[in-house]
């Protein structure tokens, strides 16, 4: 077991599955105590017992992030269960690939609730208590496309330049208070939602072959990857870190 977040309690929003996952599994085996928070609660349950199998801490709850009532149950139940939230993973979210002109305003609505609102509604509901507890990081899932648009994702990309600026804007308030707030921006991922959204951009005539991805970041990244840079963000090795963004693309924004 490591020792990278030992001493601290992490929430970690769509932390069920795919790069939510992998980060829930690695930062319990770096010595945090893990909540897990997912609308799937099947999945949930699963990957928190898959970490108490391993000899680690963790527990899940149900929540719809989008919903501030849901939200606020959950970081309640998670610091009663483990105590001071001192990380914040806000890692939830999904994605909407079609063209614009067919794009409705429910949809524009949803995605920005699931994507943006449940960054607002977690980050809210934590901070009190992260303050309290002398301070803490905060992780935010931006991408690639929220500085590099891709056509049938205006609305996916306009989600994700936002939650870019709210991890800055969040750190530039709080730093004062001992607080850190950064975003993990991925590349292409081998996780249900990247394989979706390259089969969805493929069928509406978008190169994503194989060949195109090779050109673009050299390889589909691993969902590990990108729980190693969160670790990193969450952890007191970036103490000096605040209001950046982490790209973990090999390479795609670069050129």
């Amino acid at each position: 077991m490591g020792t990278r977040l030992a001493g601290k309690v992490a929430i970690i929003s769509g932390g069920a599955t795919g790069m939510g996952g992998a980060a829930s599994e690695l930062f319990a085996a770096e010595g945090a105590k893990v909540a897990i928070v997912d609308r799937n609660g099947e999945a949930a349950a699963a990957t928190a017992a898959t970490i108490r199998t391993r000899g680690h801490v963790a527990e899940h709850f149900v929540a719809d992030v989008s919903d501030e009532a849901q939200v606020e149950a959950a970081v309640k139940g998670a610091a009663e269960k483990l105590g001071p939230v001192t990380v914040l993973f806000n890692h939830a979210g999904t994605i909407v690939i079609k063209p614009f002109l067919e794009t409705t305003v429910q949809e524009w609505d949803w995605l920005h609730a699931v994507n943006v609102r449940s960054m607002f509604l977690m980050t809210r509901a934590v901070l009190p208590g992260m303050i309290a507890a002398g301070g803490g990081s905060i992780v935010c899932t931006s991408s690639i496309s929220a500085v590099a648009a891709t056509p049938n994702e205006v609305l996916y990309d306009t989600t994700k330049g936002a939650c870019h600026m709210f991890a800055r804007a969040i750190a530039v308030e709080f730093r004062d208070r001992n607080i850190r707030c950064n975003a993990v921006c991925p590349g292409f991922i081998r996780t249900p939602h990247g394989l979706r959204e390259v089969a969805d951009l493929g069928r509406l005539g978008v190169d994503v072959s194989d060949a195109a991805l090779a050109a673009q970041q050299g390889r589909i990244g691993e969902p590990e990857e990108v729980a190693r840079a969160a670790l990193y963000l969450a952890s007191d090795e970036s103490s000096f870190v605040n209001g950046t963004h982490l790209f973990v693309d090999n390479g795609f924004t670069a050129m």
